[in-house]
């Protein structure tokens, strides 16, 4: 009986070992290390500016030159954990899921599902050359008719949730958790979306810069088991 605190303990460390080895680095708070840009500018004016820079330890999307920040590796099963916010005038901005062949729609976005985070859209689903299903598809998505993953279709499905955002110049945190073919987002401990039969289950994460400046002051990676009821 005197060894087993012991042997609990190291088995509690394992554990615990085990755990945080599931936790995976996504933006290190020093550099853009993992990430590459992809700015479609910059193949005509190489000197433009940069899109994504780090400040203060923070990864901050200046807006312009419109483009994306994307992982170098693609990810499968996965919680995003984002705090962020609008530092100056609000505006569009977005983290791109199961990313993959760039510029696919527009010659710019990467094929993609995007969780949307416009000031007072936050948590909308962007279908970008995938797809994904929702309940109430056609009072959320509009006539059946109009949807579509390309150029000139619905490819807008609105969140759950009004008000689930802080004002302007506040922080603001997300949740994304994929598993499978299935998508949840909370912002700020509300549930604003939920889809399933999404077409793509794995990919690249991406970073918008689409004309707005935004922090973020925490970005990071969980590999999951499962979907949560409440990841909080």
């Amino acid at each position: 009986m005197k060894f087993f605190p012991i042997c609990l303990l190291i088995q509690t460390v394992l554990v615990f070992s085990s755990l945080k080895a599931q936790e995976l680095p996504l933006f290190n708070g020093k550099d853009l290390k993992g990430w590459h840009a992809d700015v479609p500018e910059k193949d005509d004016n190489p000197d433009a500016g940069p899109s994504f820079i780090v400040r203060d330890g923070m990864l901050v999307s200046l807006g312009r030159p419109l483009g994306h920040l994307i992982t170098d590796k693609v990810h499968q099963n996965y919680r995003i954990t984002t705090e962020y916010r609008f530092p100056g005038e609000t505006g569009n901005c977005g983290i791109l899921v199961h990313a993959s062949t760039p510029r696919a729609l527009y010659d710019m976005f990467p094929k993609s599902i995007e969780v949307q985070m416009m000031h007072e859209n936050a948590g909308d689903f962007w279908c970008i050359v995938e797809d994904i299903k929702v309940d109430n598809m056609v009072e959320r998505r509009g006539p059946k008719e109009d949807w579509g993953i390309t150029e000139g279709e619905n490819r807008r499905i609105l969140n759950l949730t009004d008000g689930s955002e802080n004002p302007p110049g506040e922080w603001n945190r997300m949740i994304i958790e994929c598993f499978e073919d299935k998508i949840k987002v909370w912002v700020n401990g509300d549930l604003v979306n939920e889809g399933y039969q999404s077409t793509a289950s794995k990919g690249q994460i991406a970073v918008q810069a689409e004309g707005a400046e935004v922090e973020f002051r925490e970005l990071r990676l969980e590999q999951i088991s499962g979907l949560s009821e409440n990841p909080e």
